[in-house]
């Protein structure tokens, strides 16, 4: 199976795993619920698919990489206790708690959160004395004498013997009692992800090109060269950074990623190639409105290059469209905030005699009482949002996304803090009323302003397409074009609010094709 398909089948697992009776007791007992074993080639993204799926089922996640431990801190250090038996007392060897297990009763009291998933990766490639204490591990979820707690499941990954050499086979007893998934590289699988995850259009563009290179691994007499799907998206995040600070991207950088010397050198060159089009073809232009001249020298271009345009205009739309969702997100958030400080508020007024909006007593007393209040309420709701980023970061219940989007939602609120704590030149903080008056505009102007950019996204599809069937009109480039925008999650999560005329157009036109070409084929077999 694929990533995708492995991701789908863990989820449906855990949920299983979690169900309880109406005496609350778990449906499936703990002793029965297998441990998932995971095989596959490294660097696929078993341990990112653990992270999403902690996030998407709610439950928190605890990771290790078992080849960096000792048999010693897997099940814990010997210590002399004393026993008594048969009345006469005798001196016993137990052990401290495994490192592994009390890292899960830390993380449970750091997060209130009492499920969640212990992962092991490299779990067959464990050294000679720590093999017996996976196998027992795997069989009775137990590190020495110390259980991994109920609610916790467990999930274990393995790279086959072929990828590494300290791998070792597990018998069929240890088999026998865990849940085997063989999983397989697959680029279509990996794109889906890779455009959630912001993966630089050059990356997406190259493999399109050739996917044969996705995912590489050879053996030559000075040893394996190998590409990997952890290669690309670490490869990615560098050459996005490097892009920022203005450093160029060199064949030396890229090797240091991609591990075959033919594969970053190609790489390497294209991606040169793709910087090039997007000036030459001044692709910001072109979503802007603005033609580029010559479009006959553009309609005969080879078709990698003509690929490579397609691509990036795709790829601008995309940092557009994620830009977009970012914005709303955040927006929401800040949304719900406000409306629970604004209870907060109608409820501190009321203590003082008024509801906002209402005449105010204007003793000192109750109005400085009044500002302090507003602004300390303000502060705290904060410190709330500061607080589930953190509880989420300890539970490992948080994408990169999830957490990029609540930091800005936090930046947004002390920004928020500061406009109502100023009220006038002389400094006063604001008063309920007056508090919640300033939010409400300071609000107001972002989302003014977040409409106005939903408008202008939609005005660069409409450009985009404009440009490719004054080019190419509406033959195979459209498709590409289209298939490229399907694709894109984050520009379904736009199309579905805002729609778009020219996108709705020429998508119907391809869905009307599609199925003239399924009747004339069905024609043709009746023949």
């Amino acid at each position: 199976m694929n990533i995708r398909e492995a991701k789908e089948e863990i989820i449906r697992t855990v949920n299983a795993y979690r169900r309880k009776d109406d005496a609350g007791a778990y449906e499936i007992p703990p002793e029965q619920q297998r441990p998932i074993l995971l095989m596959g080639p490294p660097g696929i993204g078993k341990t990112a698919v653990m992270e999403q799926i902690a996030s998407e089922c709610g439950i928190g996640l605890v990771s290790y990489t078992i080849t960096h431990h000792t048999r010693q801190s897997a099940i814990g250090l010997p210590m002399i206790a004393r026993k008594q038996f048969d009345g006469v007392e005798h001196s016993v060897t137990e052990y401290t708690m495994s490192e592994i297990v009390a890292s899960v009763y830390d993380q449970i009291a750091r997060t209130g959160i009492r499920e969640g998933i212990l992962f092991l990766d490299e779990i067959n490639c464990v050294s000679e004395t720590l093999a017996p204490t996976m196998l027992q591990f795997l069989q009775y979820k137990m590190f020495g004498t110390h259980k991994v707690p109920e609610g916790w499941i467990i999930v274990t990954a393995g790279n086959p013997p072929q990828y590494n050499r300290a791998a070792r086979d597990f018998d069929i007893v240890t088999l026998d009692r865990v849940k085997k998934m063989d999983i397989t590289a697959d680029f279509e699988v990996w794109k889906e992800y890779a455009y959630r995850a912001g993966i630089h259009g050059a990356v997406l563009s190259y493999l399109e090109v050739k996917p044969q290179h996705f995912y590489f691994i050879r053996t030559e007499l000075d040893g394996r060269h190998f590409v990997t799907a952890r290669g690309w998206e670490d490869l990615s995040r560098m050459v996005t950074s490097y892009e920022k600070m203005g450093e160029p991207v060199t064949e030396q950088m890229t090797i240091q990623y991609l591990q075959d010397a033919e594969i970053a050198r190609d790489f390497t060159m294209y991606y040169e190639l793709y910087c090039k089009y997007s000036e030459q073809y001044r692709v910001k232009d072109i979503l802007a409105g603005t033609m580029p001249p010559e479009p006959e020298q553009i309609r005969n271009v080879p078709f990698d290059e003509k690929l490579s345009l397609i691509r990036l205009l795709a790829d601008m739309l995309h940092q557009e469209f994620m830009q977009f969702d970012e914005r709303r997100s955040v927006q929401e958030k800040l949304y719900e905030q406000l409306l629970a400080y604004r209870e907060e508020l109608s409820g501190q007024t009321g203590l003082q005699g008024a509801a906002p909006g209402s005449e105010r007593d204007e003793t000192p007393g109750d109005d400085a009482a009044g500002r302090t209040d507003a602004v300390s309420l303000l502060k705290a709701r904060g410190e709330e949002l500061r607080e589930e980023l953190q509880i989420r970061l300890d539970a490992s219940m948080i994408s990169r996304e999830e957490e990029r989007r609540l930091r800005l939602t936090c930046k947004a609120w002390d920004e928020l803090v500061h406009v109502v704590m100023l009220d006038d030149a002389s400094g006063r903080e604001a008063d309920p009323d007056q508090a919640f008056g300033a939010a409400k505009e300071w609000f107001t102007v972002r989302e003014t302003a977040r409409q106005q950019y939903a408008g202008q996204v939609g005005e660069m599809i409409t450009n985009a397409f404009a440009f490719l069937t004054s080019v190419y009109g509406t033959g195979q480039e459209i498709v590409m074009f289209l298939t490229e925008l399907n694709a894109d999650w984050y520009c379904l999560q736009y199309i579905s609010t805002y729609g778009n005329e020219a996108y709705e157009k020429y998508n119907r036109m391809l869905l009307l094709r599609d199925r003239q070409e399924s009747l004339r084929q069905e024609i043709l077999a009746f023949s």
